[in-house]
């Protein structure tokens, strides 16, 4: 572990006695030296590799001192236990200093899918304070139903650690707290949850998704006495909820960042508002030719994140046709991740983007 001042390691996948479990996705936890008072935050994303090989990234903050961060490349292989994963070299560091740096070396994780929780060793290669350190990390997933009956009173569960509720991907709307939400919906309703463990400024926040199936109950309503009704007030014009800025521009507009489930080219239902709104501004201006240009973030084999940035760009094309717009007005292309807006790793760079052009 190392003493002086700071590093960082960290663990991807567990393969389960008889089937691997996939471990894709965002974790969120902490590294602690062994035996001193030390720690560091850190964000751990993960994703699968060819065959049984797994790549990741993993992000780290100094304790404390949330502007010291250093970002990792990992990778490593799925073993009868678990998984050995090493360090395969620095991405990014903030606040360098000539004292301070991080360690490198191994880490080896067991998986318990029962708090969707990641416990590991890390074994460092012994140069400066460097000997060895524990990691914890705790992943947000949905254990309950994903679909409810609508209108009926249900107790929503996930995994997590200190887990906040919110209505919107911004968290300005706090619903909930802790691993579960009893509510009514009526509605297909998407939560967007956050852990409280640890937090850090790549801190991943989660869309859950709950449908409902069944028409919702009527809400009873009291008989009401009469009462007279006001008069008229002047019809005032509408400058208190201006119309929403167009879609459409000359120059490359970024659509909403979550649009896609974790390394697929499968469009997430929060994608579908802005989607139709881009094909009903199409449908109004049918003189307007549409380009649609998917990028990646740097985290990965470029080969994969070339393809994966072509599918989702045709996957926006297809579903704006799907909505109605001629085929022949629209283009797709895929940059992967050359055009990263942002260091890397980053979620913003996982984006698409939609362009007029003549």
């Amino acid at each position: 572990m190392k003493r002086i001042f700071w590093y960082g390691a960290g663990a991807l996948l567990l393969a389960g006695s008889a089937q691997a479990q996939s471990l894709a996705g965002e974790w969120q936890g902490v590294e602690a030296a062994t035996g001193e008072a030390l720690f560091w935050p850190a964000v751990l994303r993960v994703q699968a590799g060819r065959g049984a090989d797994v790549l990741g990234v993993l992000y780290q903050e100094v304790g404390g001192q949330p502007a010291k961060s250093a970002t990792f490349q990992m990778a490593g292989r799925r073993t009868a236990a678990g998984l050995q994963l090493d360090h395969v070299r620095l991405l990014d560091e903030t606040q360098p200093t000539a004292s301070g740096f991080w360690c490198q070396g191994a880490i080896t994780f067991q998986y318990d899918a029962a708090q969707e929780k990641l416990t590991g060793r890390a074994t460092y290669r012994p140069e400066g304070g460097c000997d060895t350190g524990t990691f914890t990390f705790y992943r947000v997933k949905l254990k309950s139903a994903a679909t409810v009956s609508a209108g009926a009173s249900s107790t929503l569960r996930v995994t997590g650690r200190d887990v906040r509720w919110y209505a919107d991907a911004a968290r300005q709307q706090p619903v909930a707290t802790g691993n579960a939400y009893r509510t009514t919906l009526r509605k297909t309703t998407t939560f967007y949850l956050a852990q409280g463990y640890y937090p850090t400024s790549q801190s991943p926040v989660v869309a859950i998704t709950v449908r409902v199936s069944g028409p919702a109950a009527p809400k009873p309503t009291a008989p009401k006495a009469p009462v007279l009704a006001p008069a008229p007030s002047p019809a005032q014009p509408d400058t208190v909820r201006p119309a929403p800025a167009p879609v459409l521009a000359p120059t490359p507009v970024v659509l909403p960042t979550v649009l896609f489930r974790a390394g697929t080219a499968e469009l997430l239902p929060e994608a579908r508002p802005a989607l139709d709104r881009l094909a009903a501004e199409l449908k109004a201006r049918p003189a307007v030719r549409l380009r649609v240009a998917g990028h990646t973030d740097r985290v990965g084999e470029p080969e994969k994140n070339q393809a994966l940035s072509e599918q989702r760009a045709a996957a926006v094309r297809d579903y704006l046709v799907q909505a109605g717009v001629a085929a022949d007005r629209l283009s797709a292309v895929g940059y992967g991740d050359t055009r990263s807006r942002h260091p890397s790793p980053d979620a913003r760079n996982r984006r698409v983007e939609v362009e007029a052009v003549p």
